[in-house]
């Protein structure tokens, strides 16, 4: 980028410009005589070619001094660079994908899992410093994705999601907020969460929930808990194929709870937040409330470096001046 560190040196351009004109002025205006006994052999003579040429010393001293003004003004070409300093936060997103997770009753149309599935993505995609991890749990947990910078490899994983008949079935939510751990208490940073989801009440896994609320908290470790969905009957959608080979869905009836005393102590007992989502709208002002909690510090600090600009200016005001002032004395030498 180009600037001017002394353009007030360009007013000089004005007087300059005040002198020019005046000389030319002064030239037409004046009426240069001289005593000869006849003129008539001078008006068949043409005028040599330093006649022709002989504003050139003049001209030459001018775009001197213009050049001269232009280096005065000193332009600069400026390098700015911004130098961020960030204090990223390592999140762990640990999500429940039993079987109860497919109850339909997240409006708009949605069912538990894909809305919270759409809003871990947008909430990932907010937090572009931070380190994510992935964790997902039905009656035995396991890590879809490391802690890492590379979200779009989280995406990927959060969307091809689905419950699934390959682990056990039940709800290990103590199993689910160790191995959350164990993927984060490693970590280096200042700020360390855990994002734990579930509809459900622990049934299964082979660690007890207080037990690994324990473990988190020896790490220092802060959990925002969510309950997703409603208490109560609910209507479990299951799809089967019919002999035809065409997908028929039903519906079975099922009692889903949600265990807020336990969610609400992971949270309250590690410095995080309970949430309770019983609609897509919810959950979304849940994880914005998250992501309001929990922002990475950035300090920004920029430097500017400037180049100067002006000696070749100069060194070109130099040799012209001398030109103008040699072809002045010499060629262009006029006698008095």
């Amino acid at each position: 980028m180009l600037s001017w560190a002394s353009a007030l040196a360009f007013l000089l351009l004005l007087p300059l410009a005040a002198a020019v004109l005046w000389k030319i002025w002064s030239e037409r205006r004046a009426r240069p005589a001289l005593m000869f006994s006849s003129t008539g052999v001078l008006k068949k003579m043409a005028p040599g070619w330093r006649s022709r040429l002989r504003w050139i010393p003049a001209g030459l001293m001018v775009a001197a001094l213009v050049l001269g003004i232009v280096a005065l003004a000193r332009p600069q070409r400026s390098d700015t660079k911004v130098k961020k300093s960030i204090e990223g936060i390592d999140i762990v997103l640990c999500l429940d994908i039993s079987d109860s997770m497919v109850i339909e009753d997240m409006p708009p149309e949605k069912n538990r899992m894909e809305s919270a599935k759409s809003v871990l993505k947008k909430f990932v995609e907010s937090r572009p410093n931070d380190r994510i991890g992935y964790v997902v749990f039905r009656g035995e947990a396991f890590t879809r994705v490391p802690m890492t910078l590379d979200h779009q490899v989280l995406l990927d994983a959060i969307h091809k999601t689905r419950p699934t008949r390959n682990i056990k079935d039940g709800t290990a939510i103590g199993s689910a907020l160790a191995t959350a751990t164990a993927r984060i208490k490693d970590s280096t940073a200042k700020s360390r969460v855990i994002v734990f989801a579930t509809d459900g009440e622990s049934n299964s896994g082979t660690i007890d929930p207080e037990t690994a609320l324990e473990i988190t908290k020896g790490y220092g470790i802060r959990i925002y808990s969510i309950g997703i969905g409603k208490d109560g009957q609910a209507m479990l959608p299951i799809e089967t194929l019919d002999p035809f080979g065409r997908m028929i869905k039903r519906y079975q009836p099922i009692h889903s709870s949600v265990n807020d005393a336990l969610l609400g102590k992971f949270a309250s007992e590690t410095g995080g937040k309970y949430y309770r989502a019983t609609d897509d709208k919810g959950l979304q002002k849940v994880f914005q409330d998250i992501d309001r909690l929990e922002r990475t510090k950035i300090e920004q600090n920029q430097y500017t470096r400037y180049a100067e600009l002006f000696p070749p200016f100069l060194q070109w005001a130099v040799g012209l001046f001398l030109a103008a002032v040699f072809l002045g004395s010499t060629i262009f030498r006029r006698a008095p």
